[in-house]
């Protein structure tokens, strides 16, 4: 049901696309920056990332195709690659597919302008998320489920707006300890996801059957 794959596509991005943690990221980034420079960085990340989250959903099946990747497949190996992430937000550990490596936030700290790097990609089109985007897109069954993900792609971006914007205000707000909390439960929503993906992936595919 559309409802059904709104809400799951709704968690699986909120926790791929990191919208609980890129404040803590994004004001440390930008503590030295105006609100005006801040907004423009925002608007314009949000807006280049859901060029590129978009377009992944739009063009999943012609990229598995040219790979020779089938469904069942992106589903069990976007699967395993999702529970490692739920893994670390569980344990409040730093992933490579929802955060920044430490030589990618020096860099970043050196820049003048952040929207396209890291903003855009990697925090908020990262990794994680482009996998989620294509394995949920490719999964639909009907016309109303494939736009039910791509309105949780839309919402989930501008949740990730509302929350630069609240950036400053959010992590003091939350705090170290709050942002841990977030980050636990929405991991195991997270886990709990990925490993129906697996197993919808292992029954769909002939690896049992006749």
């Amino acid at each position: 049901m559309p409802t059904t794959t709104f809400l799951a596509a709704f968690a699986t991005l909120f926790a791929t696309v990191g919208v609980a943690d890129i404040a803590f990221i994004f004001a440390a980034l930008t503590k030295r920056n105006t609100a005006k420079q801040r907004f423009a960085f925002a608007t314009r990340g949000v807006i280049i990332a859901g060029v590129i989250l978009l377009l992944f959903a739009v063009l999943g099946n012609a990229i598995l195709g040219v790979f020779g990747i089938t469904i069942p497949a992106l589903r069990t190996a976007g699967g395993l690659l999702l529970f490692l992430i739920a893994i670390d937000m569980v344990f409040a550990r730093h992933s490579g597919g929802t955060d920044i490596t430490d030589e990618e936030e020096v860099e970043a700290r050196s820049r003048d302008d952040i929207a396209v790097f890291p903003l855009a990609m990697p925090l908020l089109a990262g990794p994680g998320a482009i996998s989620a985007v294509i394995l949920l897109s490719t999964g639909t069954r009907s016309p109303a489920e494939y736009w039910a993900v791509l309105a949780a792609v839309v919402v989930i971006l501008f949740l990730a707006w509302l929350t630069l914007l609240l950036a400053i205000p959010i992590q003091r707000l939350l705090g170290v300890t709050g942002l841990a909390v977030v980050s636990r439960v929405v991991g195991i929503l997270l886990a709990a996801l990925a490993v129906q993906f697996v197993f919808d992936g292992i029954r769909s595919s002939a690896l049992f059957g006749a």
